[in-house]
């Protein structure tokens, strides 16, 4: 959609092809990604002499100055090297040592909030360079105010909700809301809001970035825009502080007229609709906590669902690989997810009258 070429998966991602003002756009536009990256170099290596020599190589004063902080990132998968903190190190001495052999001076380090993050990615025998486009996390959308204790991201809330099919004309339920994380992506989804409208990122401190055209393509976002109201969007949650919450996110994000919020407990409450789309993120041990009252509160969950909510599509996303025992209901779909290093699955429940029972044998 955005005109990137060359689309293909790789470790930990997806590559493609493309000018700066495509990495602008998939930084605002992107509901999926974590960050984008701009690779600078490329190369093959048998020790830390050769990385060093090909992160001294680049021409790191096309994209920033030595008056701008940085940090380095590295990440690796079957590299032979023992210690990825002293590969850390050497290609933080090669951009140094590069600029003060062309500039005279070096860039400072910065570990908190760098300008510039120089990210590298080792193999068995290959090493990728690149300039982080996007500062924080993408999933960072700069608005929430308050958050939770176990918090899931937006890009995999935003992911969810397009694995699950749900079309903004559907009624859309999150049934245990915390933060509002599944309720704001979806207003943002049906109104066709950028993600990254919201927040700036770490592409605006380099030099390659043109200011006029960036401008230009932030106010195309911002007029694209749609305008509604009465959005079949609903969140409630057991907790009149996970209802708070979940306000005041959306009233940072300036959606809160767009959602009807409610405390309500799950096992309890009427469906908003005659179908639709629920989506939660239920208590897996940090929520509720003990094992003991998630046996209790599964069935309970599963039985409500049987009774109340004929016609509804469910999704919940759990770490807990015992829930479909628990709940007593036969998922039609367990996908595998990971919520930061959390791996889960999200299980999907199609709620027709008098099915998914779980038989006994």
């Amino acid at each position: 959609v955005l005109g990137a070429r060359n689309v293909r998966p790789v470790h930990g991602g997806v590559a493609f092809t493309g000018d700066w003002a495509l990495a602008w756009s998939v930084n605002l536009e992107s509901r999926l990604a974590t960050r984008v990256l701009w690779q600078v170099a490329h190369g093959r290596y048998r020790g830390e002499q050769d990385i060093y020599k090909l992160a001294y190589g680049v021409t790191w004063a096309k994209w920033f100055t030595p008056e701008q902080t940085m940090r380095v990132y590295v990440t690796a998968r079957r590299s032979p090297l023992k210690s990825l903190e002293f590969i850390t190190l050497r290609i933080k001495d090669a951009v140094c040592d590069h600029f003060r052999a062309v500039r005279g001076e070096r860039p400072s380090i910065d570990t908190a909030n760098p300008d510039v993050r120089i990210h590298a990615f080792l193999t068995a025998d290959e090493v990728m360079l690149y300039v982080d486009t996007s500062g924080e996390p993408l999933y960072k959308r700069g608005f929430k105010h308050a958050a939770v204790e176990a918090p899931l991201k937006e890009n995999l809330a935003a992911g969810i909700l397009r694995m699950t099919g749900w079309h903004p004309s559907e009624a859309l339920l999150d049934p245990m809301c915390g933060s509002g994380t599944f309720l704001i992506e979806a207003v943002q989804i049906a109104l066709d809001i950028a993600p990254g409208l919201g927040r700036r990122f770490a592409f605006e401190s380099l030099k390659t970035c043109d200011e006029a055209a960036w401008r230009r393509l932030r106010r195309a976002a911002e007029g694209r825009r749609r305008h509604a109201t009465g959005l079949p969007i609903f969140g409630s949650d057991s907790e009149a502080v996970q209802v708070k919450r979940a306000r005041i996110n959306l009233e940072a994000a300036g959606l809160a007229d767009m959602v009807r919020l409610e405390q309500a407990e799950l096992t309890e409450r009427t469906p908003p609709a005659d179908e639709g789309v629920m989506v939660a993120n239920p208590p897996y041990g940090v929520r509720i906590g003990e094992t003991a009252e998630l046996a209790a509160f599964y069935p309970k969950l599963g039985d409500a669902l049987k009774v109340r909510w004929a016609g509804w599509r469910c999704y919940f996303l759990s770490a807990d690989p015992e829930l479909p025992k628990l709940i007593r209901l036969k998922a039609s779909k367990r996908t595998p997810l990971f919520n930061g290093a959390l791996e889960c699955r999200v299980f999907e429940y199609q709620m027709r009258a008098g099915s998914n029972r779980r038989e006994k044998a």
